[in-house]
């Protein structure tokens, strides 16, 4: 089982090196992330942007722009736009955001004629987090895409949540729906649906994995904070998967364990044809980096 996130990019070292495409690629961090992945065997990348632009900035960062292949578009729209048909027509495996908007990325992989969202699917965010105290990698979601997600949507994370632990190599990942009590509160939604989720994995809907809630973040993270309070859980304290009830909660978490706690992270879109990176523009290059492996070790043989 992968329990660092450098572990992800040891691991798709082993592996046939992914097509990489990425949309508006002329940003300091991503071309310091991209061109790390390629130097590293992850990916061989292609960036659709400036090229001028594209060079200046691999120059400034004395990165060798020889080892990208660059496709020169002016227009971030166009950028994304240019990318995403690359996915569709089968020329690249995954799909990257550079220096575009996040509005503008998700719009390309919505497109009607050429976007990335199969038929009836439902687009959702899986987050990797590496938190100093915590004694394993914990997966995240929805933080970036379903601001409020219903039930069905729930339904659709928890079992994106349970293929990306599983992509780590958690045999039977335990999922943490969490609430703000671990009490059933009929008055409050989450409690609610988190209990109706746990009830269908009790009843083997999501296949080989444990889960459980309602549980406050404390009780899911916390063993100690369990057994003072007299519950008994397998998920409790050890939870591989956080599903938070929505996107305000999710990322809010995200956030402060990623700036106050320093905690390295991936992120992707899921839900998609391909494996599709999403991170901040303010985030790290290794950060980028290691989104761009677990993406890597994503996609689909």
């Amino acid at each position: 089982m992968i329990t660092k996130l450098e572990e992800i990019i040891q691991t798709v070292q082993g592996q046939p090196r992914k097509k990489l495409v990425v949309a508006y690629a002329q940003d300091s961090h991503t071309l310091e992330a991209v061109g790390a992945a390629v130097d590293m065997g992850i990916v061989e990348a292609i960036l659709v942007g400036d090229r001028d632009e594209i060079e200046r900035v691999c120059m400034a960062d004395e990165i060798d722009p020889e080892k990208f292949s660059v496709i020169d578009q002016k227009s971030d729209v166009a950028c994304v736009a240019t990318a995403v048909k690359m996915i569709h027509d089968g020329m690249a495996d995954i799909l990257m955001k550079g220096l575009v908007s996040t509005d503008k990325y998700m719009r390309g992989i919505l497109d009607k004629e050429f976007g990335l969202l199969p038929p009836k699917g439902v687009l959702s965010h899986v987050a990797v987090l590496e938190l100093p105290m915590y004694h394993k990698l914990l997966l995240v979601s929805d933080v970036a895409v379903i601001p409020y997600p219903d039930l069905d949507q729930k339904v659709r994370i928890t079992r994106y949540l349970i293929e990306a632990a599983r992509a780590l190599g958690v045999q039977k990942p335990k999922v943490a729906v969490v609430a703000p009590s671990e009490q059933m509160l009929p008055k409050i939604q989450s409690a609610v649906d988190a209990a109706i989720l746990s009830k269908m994995g009790d009843r083997g809907q999501f296949g080989n994995a444990l889960i459980d809630g309602p549980l406050a973040v404390d009780v899911a993270l916390v063993k100690e904070v369990a057994q003072t309070k007299g519950l008994s859980s397998p998920v409790a304290g050890d939870a591989d998967c956080l599903l938070f009830p929505t996107l305000d909660a999710a990322n809010a978490f995200f956030k402060a364990a990623n700036q106050l706690c320093r905690a390295p992270l991936a992120g992707m879109v899921v839900g998609t044809k391909c494996p599709c990176v999403l991170t901040s523009r303010g985030d790290s290059p290794a950060s980028k980096l290691y989104s761009i492996a677990m993406a890597a070790l994503s996609v689909k043989k």
